[in-house]
């Protein structure tokens, strides 16, 4: 296997011919810099100093051609040809509690949660344990690269067998239309995880808020029901909001109203951006719908958000304008 080393440091690792720079470095326990792992992000950017590699995605947006120039690549679209030497700053935040695993698993069960997000239950041979709000890159046969998704189940310490996701439905999607279309109960796809930083903090002393919108809802349950089971968080209170265009997109309560704590210190927000004339509940974008809410010093909590991109960015120009550090913002980066 290819060995790829660090410019001006002692360390190296090695990389599966099926593998990527990125995706080897956090299995050999190194905090390689990424958030999106599918090319759109460029966090994962590292120059590469000598050697060769094939782009498994050539045209991926997150590279430039100045990029290509200075003669940097994306490591997580990045297959070594042979031995290589990078040039990239580990950092701290991305080590991994859970190095991420290669395998199999067949899907158990589907539900529909909205008109457009289903939920899909699969099961793995043998117990693997990953973090509140994490997200799996999903091997789906017949599509052509892999797909980011985040978990709505949370695992136990010793690890779990069912990895549950809750998906959005993408018009001209080719992995949504697999997953939707085509999947059926029993068959098998490839699963690579954990992977993402949104994760949840359970040594914050501050009460959480968390912020979804579209399959956002999927990460944003997991930490909720992490959250509400978890000894060390007993005094913490949970603001859950939730936005949609119409009634037919909110979902959420129902797996929330199942949590220990519901409505004494779980609460649910929903909002709509283009309601219905029987709506009585808030009307907006759903970060326009949270500090009025709280009613407290947005710095107070920790916040925890997913969904479009422009609803996550809006959420954070919202919360830096606010005041609140960025080491209590808590998402992972897609596009």
């Amino acid at each position: 296997m290819p060995l790829i080393k660090i410019a001006d440091s002692n360390i190296e690792f090695v990389c599966a011919a099926n593998d990527t720079i990125t995706r080897a470095a956090l299995r050999a326990g190194l905090g390689m810099p990424y958030e999106c792992n599918v090319g759109s992000c460029g966090t994962c950017k590292v120059e590469l100093v000598s050697g060769a590699v094939e782009s498994a995605w050539a045209e991926a947006p997150a590279l430039s051609e100045r990029d290509r120039l200075k003669n940097r690549v994306l490591g997580c679209q990045s297959h070594p040809k042979g031995d290589c030497t990078i040039k990239v700053r580990i950092a701290e935040q991305y080590l991994p509690m859970h190095p991420p695993t290669q395998f199999s698993a067949h899907l158990s069960l589907m539900r529909d949660i909205t008109h457009d997000i289903r939920e899909f239950h699969f099961e793995t041979t043998q117990p693997r344990a990953f973090l509140p709000g994490q997200y799996a890159l999903l091997t789906l046969p017949g599509v052509r690269g892999q797909r980011a998704y985040s978990m709505s189940s949370v695992a136990a310490d010793v690890g779990t067998s069912t990895w549950q996701f809750q998906i959005k439905c993408l018009p001209g999607g080719q992995g949504t239309a697999v997953l939707f279309d085509q999947l059926c109960i029993g068959d098998q796809i490839g699963i690579d995880g954990p992977f993402g930083s949104g994760y949840l903090r359970e040594d914050s002393p501050r009460d959480v808020v968390c912020i979804a919108g579209g399959s956002g809802i999927s990460p944003m349950l997991s930490i909720a029901r992490a959250m509400m089971h978890s000894p060390e968080m007993t005094m913490r209170k949970l603001y859950f909001f939730y936005g949609g265009r119409a009634l037919q997109d909110i979902c959420g309560e129902a797996e929330l109203r199942e949590l220990p704590g519901f409505a004494e210190r779980l609460f649910y927000y929903p909002s709509l951006s283009s309601p219905e004339a029987e709506w009585r509940g808030h009307v907006g974008f759903v970060h326009e719908n949270v500090l009025t809410t709280l009613g407290r010093t947005a710095a107070d909590f920790e916040y925890y958000f997913a969904g479009p991109p422009l609803m996550t960015q809006a959420t954070q120009r919202l919360l830096m304008q606010s005041k609140v550090p960025l080491t209590q913002m808590h998402f992972d980066q897609f596009y």
